[in-house]
């Protein structure tokens, strides 16, 4: 899979009410006055104003559920018009839990996020908080979408078998069930970087949100006085023969990137198909 540039609707919409760290070059438009709405831009044509389509969205993670990263993403969701957002999430931190399970009656209880927002604790893996709301029925609708994150930390190629942010989403693409993993690069997160590549993701997705499709997205957290290169769509690597997949993002312009390390590394934010574990 070679790798593939992708300009991205820009999501008019104001997140968490925080300022882009870092924002994309010309590969990306810019943001617009936040409106619940989307906008596409054709060259040399005018821009067009879409409202997003109705969308039932289930949201976990392997941080918690009073971890940041989540709450940015349920308080971006949850404006979205037309939009059921659901957060259903572990009850502590379970970072590097992969796919685990956790046999016999899952515990879970009533909490909220950091903003406020009506959540369930799962006391469990990360897997465990998609299969007590499908499986056991913890949610009464079948989600449009599972979004799993934001995490703290990439999780890119060589990584993704021991993330419990993956973990969760491939428990959903299980389910038959479309899911997104979205990590956020180390040290300095991010989150509103974040947020953006899942919103303007999802606005180009939207009525590709196919049964099952499963997609890795990690956003860089880029240094001071640098920002995102853009948004390149590339395989996961499969060894760590392109960097290491710990490292720091650079964001400075360099090879063309074959895989999601790479790209990660140099500066973009990276879109990558999800598969299950072997």
């Amino acid at each position: 899979m070679r790798p593939k540039l992708l300009i991205s609707a820009t999501v008019t919409l104001a997140l968490v009410g925080a300022p882009l760290a870092c924002s994309d070059d010309d590969t990306t438009t810019g943001d617009g006055a936040a409106s619940g709405t989307t906008t596409s831009s054709t060259p040399g044509a005018g821009s067009t104003t879409v409202p997003v389509a109705g969308l039932k969205v289930l949201v976990t993670n392997d941080d918690g559920y009073g971890s940041d990263g989540i709450d940015a993403v349920v308080e971006a969701l949850r404006v979205l018009p037309d939009t059921e957002v659901n957060v259903v999430a572990p009850l502590e931190n379970q970072s590097g839990q992969g796919g685990k399970t956790t046999p016999g009656t899952l515990v879970v209880t009533d909490v909220t996020t950091r903003s406020g927002y009506p959540a369930k604790a799962v006391a469990g893996h990360p897997a465990d908080a998609v299969i007590w709301a499908i499986d056991q029925h913890g949610i009464d609708f079948t989600p449009d979408l599972v979004v799993s994150g934001i995490n703290a930390g990439q999780n890119l190629g060589p990584l993704l078998d021991v993330s419990g942010t993956v973990g969760a989403a491939r428990a959903a693409g299980a389910r038959h069930l479309a899911a997104v993993a979205v990590s956020q690069g180390i040290t300095d997160y991010d989150f509103p970087t974040g947020v953006k590549a899942l919103l303007e993701w999802l606005s180009a997705n939207r009525a590709e949100l196919v049964p099952g499709k499963m997609v890795n997205i990690n956003a860089p957290s880029c240094p001071a006085g640098t920002s995102v290169l853009g948004t390149i769509e590339v395989p996961s690597a499969t060894t760590d023969s392109s960097g290491n997949p710990f490292g720091p993002q650079a964001c400075v312009a360099g090879t063309t990137p074959v895989d999601d390390v790479g790209g990660f590394n140099q500066g973009y934010v990276t879109v990558s198909p999800l598969e299950q574990a072997a």
